[in-house]
């Protein structure tokens, strides 16, 4: 069997108001996911901002090189260039090794492409002048096919113009936020006709499958295909081989 483990984000972005449990067990919650990462050698654990400090601290007084990753912008996307370099760098500050942004894909589907690109450079570049992994979230679920396409392959042409080749594979396009609302059923994450979508309009930037990942097969595939990261928040079930229910 493939060692999926590398290759997930163990993940978990409800806020305690959505989730109805109070801040101290959104901590505990991150703790946990936190410790099954270095349990079971999972690659990552991606957290909201605010938990982004107290899980750095609890990994690194373990000696463990798990990542932690944080969203910012998150998870509407429509937040100002100046709110999105605001929250990354205190994230940054706080010690996020990994920024995933939501690209302002409202502005993109307005046509407001000059804003898409300038948050993204922005942003991009503070991300990287850090050594930060930086992901675009670009939430396919509210895009079409075309959609898909266009603006991963914008993305891709934008790291180009302004990033060098060895900064390329540290600039991911993601597929979704999880939180997107769609209808009649829809899946409003990762698909497999999303992922290929991306995968071929991506050029030289790595693509994070995230939700929707829901067995180890399916995990496998996405890999095989070319996915270099998964975000789901069952990573220690897809690990031991199981079926998750969840959402994300």
């Amino acid at each position: 069997m493939m060692n999926i483990a590398q290759y997930l984000d163990s993940t978990y972005l409800k806020t305690p108001e959505q989730s109805g449990i109070s801040d101290e067990e959104t901590l505990q919650i991150d703790k946990k996911l936190a410790q099954e990462a270095m349990e079971n050698g999972i690659f990552a654990v991606m957290i909201r901002p605010d938990y982004v400090a107290d899980i750095k601290k609890y990994l690194q007084e373990k000696n463990s090189n798990v990542v932690v990753g944080t969203v910012i912008g998150f998870h509407e996307g429509t937040y100002s260039i100046a709110e999105k370099l605001a929250e990354a760098s205190k994230a940054i500050e706080d010690g996020a090794d990994e920024l995933d942004f939501v690209i302002n894909y409202n502005a993109y589907l307005k046509g407001e492409l000059a804003l898409v690109k300038d948050e993204f450079v922005q942003c991009t570049k503070l991300a990287l002048q850090h050594h930060k992994v930086v992901k675009w979230i670009i939430e396919i679920a509210a895009l079409t096919d075309a959609q898909i396409a266009d603006i991963t392959k914008n993305i891709s042409n934008w790291a180009l113009e302004n990033f060098s080749e060895n900064d390329l594979p540290n600039i991911f396009v993601k597929s979704s936020t999880g939180f997107y609302q769609t209808e009649g059923g829809k899946p409003n994450g990762a698909t497999f006709e999303g992922i290929q979508i991306m995968l071929d309009n991506a050029g030289k930037l790595p693509v994070k499958a995230a939700g929707g990942v829901r067995t180890p097969e399916d995990a496998e595939k996405m890999i095989s295909m070319g996915v270099k990261r998964i975000g789901t928040s069952s990573a220690l079930g897809l690990i031991k081989n199981e079926t998750s229910s969840e959402g994300y």
